[in-house]
């Protein structure tokens, strides 16, 4: 099943606040990640090498996207481990900018590389680009699968980076919209397994746990003709409680530097608790995701969401 979630929004967290949800310890196993210490523009600002890569950002940016995809299809590079370390830096500014297209055209030069780190964030840029307005419904079917892909590939490079199981899981939900719904039923167990392992090697990335908490709502909420078609395809459907999902959203929030790190995190806490009956608490998280900053479009829907729920307890009173 999808994950009902809008990760791009989610997962350039630190682009607003030191706070996010990918743990950078200053290695390349663990930068762009998402976490606390998540790499920031300032940072690269300060590196010697920061002029020689603005300037190829800069120069990037006169190059039509579809004509860069031309050039790079014909011209893969392959680059030395220190070259690789320079990319990593430059798709992580590129990546906390907010620039899509110029972080996919970096990093698909690359894209025949071995090296797990590149791979990673190219599956994550893959499917950035699919989540573009102005990309058609094929050409993002295609930038889905291309995402997979590279998500496997990583995989099988590397099994002990947190990053890679996690985008692994993501691809793999992307990819549930166009495979039917036995297809999507059984991607579920491959998801949870993968974010369980991100989890594992990485307790403290609050995003992996949120994903958890979203599988865990997404199925304890499932429509019952839904429960009926997963009952008749497998013997021991997938199945979650909003128990459980609670516990996630609350770790997710509870687990990182600064509280309240997502909008929606707060929101699906007001909105579990709702489902559990607990309006007192409901209300108490509906009421921050309602008075969260509104920086993305994202944040906009979510006030709207929250405001649209208070309203209805004021509306039964």
């Amino acid at each position: 099943m999808a994950l009902a979630v809008g990760l791009r929004r989610l997962l350039p967290l630190r682009r607003r606040a030191a706070l996010g949800f990918r743990l950078r310890t200053g290695t390349s196993s663990s930068r762009g990640q998402g976490g606390p210490g998540r790499f920031h523009g300032s940072e690269v600002m300060g590196n010697p090498g920061t002029l020689k890569r603005g300037l190829l950002v800069s120069a990037l940016s006169y190059l039509g996207f579809e004509t860069y995809q031309v050039i790079s299809q014909a011209a893969v590079v392959h680059a030395t481990a220190k070259e690789v370390e320079e990319i990593l830096e430059q798709a992580d500014y590129l990546y906390e900018s907010g620039e899509t297209e110029k972080l996919y055209q970096l990093l698909t030069q690359y894209k025949e590389s071995e090296d797990a780190e590149l791979l990673w964030r190219l599956a994550r840029a893959s499917r950035d680009m699919a989540q573009l307005c102005k990309a058609s419904e094929e050409e993002k079917k295609l930038l889905v699968y291309e995402a997979l892909e590279y998500a496997k590939r990583a995989l099988e490079k590397n099994e002990s980076n947190f990053a890679v199981h996690k985008w692994y899981a993501i691809c793999i939900s992307d990819v549930g919209d166009y495979e039917g719904i036995k297809v999507k039923i059984g991607n579920a167990y491959i998801i949870k397994e993968h974010f369980e392992k991100a989890i594992e090697l990485n307790p403290k990335d609050a995003t992996s746990i949120h994903l958890m908490g979203i599988w865990c709502y997404t199925f304890a909420e499932m429509p019952w003709y839904q429960r009926r078609i997963a009952k008749i395809l497998f013997a021991t459907p997938p199945s979650s409680t909003y128990e459980e999902a609670l516990r996630y959203f609350h770790r997710a929030e509870q687990g990182t530097v600064d509280p309240n790190f997502y909008s929606k995190n707060l929101l699906l806490l007001g909105k579990t608790y709702l489902k559990l009956h607990n309006k007192k608490l409901a209300a108490f998280w509906l009421m921050k995701a309602k008075d969260y900053p509104a920086h993305t479009e994202e944040d906009k829907q979510v006030h709207t969401e929250a405001a649209q729920l208070l309203t209805g307890f004021s509306d039964k009173n």
